[in-house]
C-alpha cells in the first residue's frame, strides 16, 4: 500500500511538472495598450489582439484605450500594460526622464519589440478658417491632442521649430482625434494636429464633412526639429478634398513593452505578430508598411531579448 501510494505521489508531482508549463501560458495575460477610438493605434491593437488571440496558445489578450505614447510608457513602467503603441520622441522622453512631456523620472524598464510604421504629422484645418500655411495658424484655435500625449509632443516641437508657442494661438484644446473633429464641423476650432498613420479615421470623417486645407510643414522646420523627425509626404487624394502631395515631418512608431517580461513570452508575442503580418495588414492601412526586415531596425529603446532572438531567427537583426 505504501508503495502505491508513493507511486500515485510521485506520478501525480511528474504530472504537475509537464502541467505547470500549460497552466502557466494558460494564464498568459497580455494588455495592449493603444490610444484614441477615434486614432490609428486602436483598431491596430485590436488586430494584434486577434493575433494573439489566435495564434498564441493560451494568451488572454485585452486592448486598452489611452491617451497614448506617454500613458502607455508610463503603464509599461509601473507593470500594466505588455505591449503599448508608442511614438520614437515620447520614448526619448522617458529615457531620459523628461518631467515636462510626463515623465517622473527616468523610465527604466522601456524595451522595444518592434518598429512598426511612420506616424505622420497632419496639420488639417476647415477651408474657411482660411489657414494655409503654419503661420496662419496664429491666433486660430488649434487642437493638439491629449495632453501629453505623443501628437502633443508632437505639437509642441513643430510650433516651436516655426517659431510659434501656445501663447501665440487664438486658442488650445487638448483634444483627441474624434472629438477635435466635431469642433472644428461645429465651428468651434479652426484646425486640428494629429500625429497618425495615413488614412486616420477622425480626418477622413472631417474632409468627407467640411472642406477642408491639409496645411504644410515645410523642411526647414523639419531640419530646426531634428531627429527623430524626418521629411515625408502626404499623397494626394489621401483624404477628400487634398488634390496635392503635402509635405510633412514623419516620426517612427514603436511596439514597446517592459524589461521583466520573460523572454519566452515576449518571443511568442513577437513571433505571432510578425508570422501574421496580413492578418494586421486588414487592421488599418497604415499597417502595411510593417516589414520584418525593418522590426529591429534603430531601437531607442533597447530591444527586449525575447524579440532580438525572433529577429535573429528571421536574419533581421
Amino acid at each position: 500500500m505504501r508503495k502505491l501510494a508513493s507511486k500515485t505521489v510521485g506520478l501525480a508531482a511528474a504530472l504537475g511538472f509537464v502541467l505547470a508549463p500549460a497552466l502557466a501560458r494558460a494564464d498568459e495575460f497580455v494588455n495592449v495598450l493603444t490610444g484614441g477610438t477615434s486614432g490609428v493605434y486602436y483598431p491596430i491593437g485590436v488586430g494584434i489582439s486577434k493575433i494573439l488571440t489566435d495564434k498564441m496558445p493560451g494568451a488572454r489578450p485585452s486592448v486598452q484605450a489611452t491617451k497614448a505614447s506617454v500613458e502607455n510608457l508610463n503603464l509599461i513602467q509601473s507593470g500594466k500594460g505588455e505591449i503599448g503603441f508608442v511614438l520614437g520622441d515620447a520614448v526619448q522622453a522617458a529615457i531620459a526622464g523628461d518631467t515636462e512631456m510626463g515623465f517622473k523620472g527616468k523610465l527604466d524598464k522601456i524595451r522595444t519589440i518592434a518598429a512598426i510604421y511612420p506616424n505622420y504629422v497632419q496639420i488639417v484645418a476647415s477651408a474657411d478658417s482660411g489657414i494655409k500655411s503654419l503661420a496662419d495658424l496664429k491666433g486660430k484655435r488649434l487642437s493638439v491632442g491629449a495632453p501629453k500625449s505623443g501628437t502633443e509632443l508632437n505639437a509642441r516641437a513643430i510650433l516651436n521649430a516655426a517659431g510659434l508657442q501656445y501663447s501665440d494661438l487664438g486658442k488650445v484644446e487638448y483634444l483627441d482625434f474624434g472629438q477635435s473633429v466635431e469642433l472644428i464641423k461645429n465651428r468651434q476650432l479652426d484646425a486640428t494636429l494629429q500625429s497618425a498613420g495615413l488614412g486616420v479615421a477622425s480626418i477622413r470623417d472631417l474632409a468627407n464633412s467640411v472642406p477642408i486645407t491639409v496645411v504644410e510643414v515645410p523642411a526647414s522646420v523639419i531640419q530646426k526639429v531634428g531627429a527623430p523627425f524626418v521629411s515625408a509626404t502626404i499623397p494626394a487624394k489621401t483624404y477628400q478634398g487634398q488634390d496635392a502631395d503635402v509635405q510633412t515631418a514623419a516620426i517612427i512608431n514603436y511596439l514597446v513593452t517592459r524589461s521583466d517580461l520573460s523572454e519566452d513570452t515576449v518571443y511568442q508575442m513577437t513571433k505571432a505578430i510578425f508570422d501574421n503580418l496580413n492578418d494586421l495588414y486588414a487592421a488599418h492601412a497604415a499597417a502595411k508598411v510593417i516589414k520584418i526586415e525593418t522590426g529591429a531596425k534603430n531601437p531607442i529603446a533597447p530591444l527586449h531579448p525575447g524579440a532580438a532572438k525572433y529577429f535573429k531567427e528571421k536574419g533581421a537583426l
